[in-house]
């Protein structure tokens, strides 16, 4: 292989394992790391989860002494500063014997930003930038805008008929999707760090918004829960809403405005229920400012599940980033039947929302298509 494509092969290795840190890290980003000697791999390992060792120090435990003189491929500039639970990588790389580290992207983080590089050549060793950069930039886009934008990546999640029906004009939505699409559904919710609903849901689904097992609703709670998040302007949730069981294992927040009764929201912190008094925006929690809120406490991504009113809201406020659509083979038809977006329709097909890089897969007896929202409208 020529230097090129021995740099590409090592550094997809390197993709490939800091892909299986995939809801498990946040909020830092998944890091994979590779380090070859002489044409051979000597070590290699993935940041596991957030506060334990990173992908780079444990490749340099496992390649040991065989470290010194060899390459180092790593999905994501080694960090160099000290505000946060483990210590900063560069300096144990710099110690390490290594003569070369290739770098899929930079970092991002402010805090890091190319200082990590600039350490490190001014410590003699080769670096190279940018290897595989597309693909790795790809890997952690939840990271990159949650620590560019401050607020979580959002995931708009809607289970619909092929022509864009959510539920029937009596509202029964359960159930348009098959087993399987439902399993995958708890499978997504296990990554991600919130799911957020608005109360119209709650009131009429009363969700419990869990992440199950392989058995989907009726299988055993997965272990890694997402947070539980209710857009509640005026807190007309229940208390026996099953959304506000768990909440020692699996916090539920809700926001709520000023119109709040103040009663209401002492009775639910005493249950241990968040609860944010946020502003408004026409009469309702604003939306962005939830998200703000959730990004400080350090959430990254979020499972919009909401119906159609908060799914317009989200797009019209250009704060979609990803759609995760589930599409059953039925016909509803209707016009007073619930489509995935409410509101107001565009006046013109330019005012669309485009997707790009669309996916399309079957899944069971359903399609799941999966794709980003353009952010140039």
């Amino acid at each position: 292989m020529t230097s090129v494509q021995s740099s590409r092969f090592y550094m997809k290795r390197a993709l490939s394992l800091a892909a299986r840190g995939k809801g498990k890290t946040s909020p830092n980003p998944m890091v994979g790391a590779v380090i070859v000697n002489q044409g051979r791999v000597v070590g290699e390992a993935y940041h596991q989860q957030a506060g334990k060792p990173h992908a780079e120090i444990l490749a340099l435990h496992e390649a040991g002494p065989r470290a010194r003189g060899g390459v180092l491929y790593v999905t994501l500039e080694p960090c160099c500063h000290s505000h946060k639970r483990t210590p900063p990588c560069v300096p144990l790389l710099i110690q390490s014997g290594l003569t070369r580290i290739c770098v899929a992207m930079a970092d991002p983080n402010p805090q890091v930003s190319g200082q990590g590089i600039h350490m490190l050549k001014r410590a003699g060793l080769q670096v190279t930038v940018g290897v595989l950069e597309e693909e790795a930039q790809q890997l952690n886009a939840v990271y990159r805008h949650w620590i560019t934008t401050g607020r979580p990546f959002v995931i708009v999640k809607g289970a619909m008929t092929l022509d864009g029906k959510i539920a029937t004009r009596t509202g029964q939505s359960k159930w348009i999707t098959g087993d399987q699409a439902r399993q995958d559904v708890h499978r997504v919710r296990s990554q991600v760090d919130a799911v957020m609903v608005g109360i119209g849901t709650v009131l009429a689904d009363n969700p419990e918004l869990s992440a199950r097992g392989p058995k989907g609703g009726t299988g055993a709670r997965a272990g890694r829960q997402p947070v539980r998040v209710v857009l509640d302007s005026r807190l007309r949730l229940p208390l026996k809403a099953k959304i506000l069981q768990w909440v020692h294992e699996q916090p539920t927040i809700v926001c709520t405005t000023v119109q709040a009764s103040p009663k209401k929201v002492q009775m639910l912190r005493e249950r241990d229920v968040q609860v944010w008094v946020l502003p408004q925006k026409n009469g309702r929690v604003s939306l962005k400012a939830s998200l703000t809120q959730l990004g400080t406490k350090g959430m990254s991504s979020l499972l919009l599940e909401g119906g159609s009113t908060l799914n317009a809201s989200a797009l019209h406020e250009g704060l979609v980033n990803q759609v995760r659509l589930y599409i059953a083979p039925l016909l509803m038809g209707g016009q007073d039947a619930k489509s995935l977006i409410g509101g107001v329709s565009p006046k013109t097909l330019e005012q669309a929302w485009r997707l790009v890089n669309p996916e399309l897969k079957k899944i069971g007896q359903d399609w799941l298509l999966t794709a980003n929202i353009d952010s140039r409208k």
